[in-house]
Protein backbone atom coordinates (compact mmCIF):
# COMPACT_ATOMS: atom_id res chain seq x y z
CA UNK A 1 0.00 0.00 0.00
CA UNK A 2 1.33 3.98 -0.61
CA UNK A 3 0.46 6.73 1.48
CA UNK A 4 -0.52 8.69 -1.87
CA UNK A 5 -3.41 6.05 -1.95
CA UNK A 6 -5.16 6.15 1.57
CA UNK A 7 -4.76 7.01 5.34
CA UNK A 8 -3.18 4.47 7.80
CA UNK A 9 -3.79 4.04 11.02
CA UNK A 10 -2.32 2.42 14.02
CA UNK A 11 -2.47 1.93 17.80
CA UNK A 12 0.86 1.26 19.82
CA UNK A 13 0.27 0.77 23.72
CA UNK A 14 3.09 1.81 25.46
CA UNK A 15 3.85 0.44 29.50
CA UNK A 16 5.24 2.97 32.06
CA UNK A 17 8.34 1.60 33.30
CA UNK A 18 8.96 -1.59 30.54
CA UNK A 19 12.67 -0.01 29.83
CA UNK A 20 13.07 -3.76 28.76
CA UNK A 21 10.63 -2.68 25.56
CA UNK A 22 12.15 1.01 25.28
CA UNK A 23 12.23 2.15 21.68
CA UNK A 24 9.48 -0.79 20.33
CA UNK A 25 6.96 1.27 19.05
CA UNK A 26 9.12 3.97 17.63
CA UNK A 27 10.91 0.99 15.82
CA UNK A 28 7.83 -0.46 14.50
CA UNK A 29 6.39 3.34 13.33
CA UNK A 30 10.25 3.64 11.56
CA UNK A 31 9.54 0.45 9.65
CA UNK A 32 5.89 1.24 8.87
CA UNK A 33 6.72 4.75 7.35
CA UNK A 34 9.74 3.30 5.49
CA UNK A 35 7.07 0.61 3.96
CA UNK A 36 4.55 3.33 2.97
CA UNK A 37 7.41 4.61 0.87
CA UNK A 38 7.45 8.04 2.87
CA UNK A 39 11.22 10.07 2.57
CA UNK A 40 13.91 9.11 4.47
CA UNK A 41 14.28 12.76 6.00
CA UNK A 42 11.06 12.42 7.64
CA UNK A 43 11.10 8.95 8.52
CA UNK A 44 13.86 9.96 10.59
CA UNK A 45 12.20 13.02 12.10
CA UNK A 46 9.20 10.90 12.76
CA UNK A 47 11.53 8.51 14.27
CA UNK A 48 13.04 11.05 16.60
CA UNK A 49 9.17 12.37 17.86
CA UNK A 50 8.41 8.65 18.34
CA UNK A 51 11.00 7.56 20.29
CA UNK A 52 11.23 10.57 22.17
CA UNK A 53 7.45 10.07 23.30
CA UNK A 54 7.88 6.73 23.85
CA UNK A 55 10.59 6.86 26.54
CA UNK A 56 8.66 9.91 28.17
CA UNK A 57 6.18 7.77 28.81
CA UNK A 58 8.09 4.59 29.84
CA UNK A 59 10.29 6.58 32.63
CA UNK A 60 7.15 8.70 33.85
CA UNK A 61 3.76 7.76 33.02
CA UNK A 62 2.00 4.19 34.06
CA UNK A 63 0.81 3.83 30.49
CA UNK A 64 -0.28 5.25 27.22
CA UNK A 65 -1.61 4.98 23.84
CA UNK A 66 0.32 6.19 20.92
CA UNK A 67 -2.24 6.82 17.59
CA UNK A 68 -0.52 6.79 14.26
CA UNK A 69 -2.60 8.21 11.50
CA UNK A 70 -0.30 8.68 7.83
CA UNK A 71 -2.09 10.66 5.25
CA UNK A 72 -0.70 11.58 1.82
CA UNK A 73 0.41 15.03 3.22
CA UNK A 74 1.32 14.32 6.73
CA UNK A 75 2.32 12.44 9.66
CA UNK A 76 -0.23 12.43 12.44
CA UNK A 77 1.03 11.20 16.24
CA UNK A 78 -1.71 11.86 19.61
CA UNK A 79 0.40 10.38 22.72
CA UNK A 80 -2.38 10.20 25.36
CA UNK A 81 -0.70 8.82 28.65
CA UNK A 82 -2.03 8.08 32.23
CA UNK A 83 1.21 9.52 34.46
CA UNK A 84 1.52 12.47 36.81
CA UNK A 85 1.08 15.03 34.51
CA UNK A 86 3.91 18.06 34.04
CA UNK A 87 3.74 20.73 37.01
CA UNK A 88 5.53 23.65 35.03
CA UNK A 89 5.22 22.69 30.65
CA UNK A 90 7.19 25.54 30.00
CA UNK A 91 9.90 24.55 32.16
CA UNK A 92 9.84 20.82 30.72
CA UNK A 93 10.32 22.22 27.42
CA UNK A 94 13.79 23.95 28.00
CA UNK A 95 16.63 21.73 27.42
CA UNK A 96 18.63 20.34 29.89
CA UNK A 97 15.66 20.60 32.34
CA UNK A 98 15.05 16.56 33.23
CA UNK A 99 13.29 15.35 36.35
CA UNK A 100 14.76 11.98 35.54
CA UNK A 101 16.26 10.03 38.46
CA UNK A 102 19.54 8.72 39.45
CA UNK A 103 18.60 5.12 38.08
CA UNK A 104 17.05 6.38 34.87
CA UNK A 105 19.99 8.65 34.50
CA UNK A 106 22.33 5.11 35.28
CA UNK A 107 20.32 3.54 32.21
CA UNK A 108 21.44 6.83 29.98
CA UNK A 109 18.43 8.55 30.06
CA UNK A 110 17.11 12.01 31.40
CA UNK A 111 19.38 14.11 29.45
CA UNK A 112 16.13 17.13 29.22
CA UNK A 113 15.96 16.67 25.64
CA UNK A 114 12.80 14.68 25.69
CA UNK A 115 10.16 17.52 24.83
CA UNK A 116 12.85 19.83 22.78
CA UNK A 117 13.24 17.80 20.84
CA UNK A 118 10.09 16.73 19.79
CA UNK A 119 9.07 20.17 19.52
CA UNK A 120 12.26 20.30 16.98
CA UNK A 121 11.12 17.61 14.63
CA UNK A 122 7.27 18.43 14.62
CA UNK A 123 5.85 20.82 12.06
CA UNK A 124 2.66 21.47 14.81
CA UNK A 125 3.08 20.60 18.28
CA UNK A 126 0.66 20.68 21.07
CA UNK A 127 0.93 19.55 24.46
CA UNK A 128 -1.99 19.23 27.40
CA UNK A 129 -1.02 18.26 30.37
CA UNK A 130 -2.82 17.88 34.01
CA UNK A 131 -0.90 17.25 36.84
CA UNK A 132 -2.62 13.88 38.58
CA UNK A 133 -4.18 13.14 35.26
CA UNK A 134 -1.61 13.18 32.73
CA UNK A 135 -0.31 14.50 29.47
CA UNK A 136 -1.50 14.34 25.57
CA UNK A 137 1.20 15.39 22.78
CA UNK A 138 -0.28 15.99 19.24
CA UNK A 139 2.18 16.00 16.85
CA UNK A 140 2.07 16.47 13.02
CA UNK A 141 4.93 15.96 10.56
CA UNK A 142 4.32 17.49 7.04
CA UNK A 143 5.56 15.02 4.30
CA UNK A 144 6.01 15.10 0.48
CA UNK A 145 8.00 18.17 0.23
CA UNK A 146 5.61 20.05 2.66
CA UNK A 147 7.52 19.51 5.65
CA UNK A 148 10.44 21.94 7.22
CA UNK A 149 13.04 22.94 4.99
Amino acid sequence: MSVAESTFRREFPVKGGDFAKAGTAACEIKELLKDLGIDTTTVRRAAIVAYEAEMNVIMYAREARMDLTVSPKEIHLIIDDRGPGIPDVELALTEGYSTATAEMRELGFGAGMGLPNIKRNADVFAIDSEVGRGTRLEITIRTNGHGKP
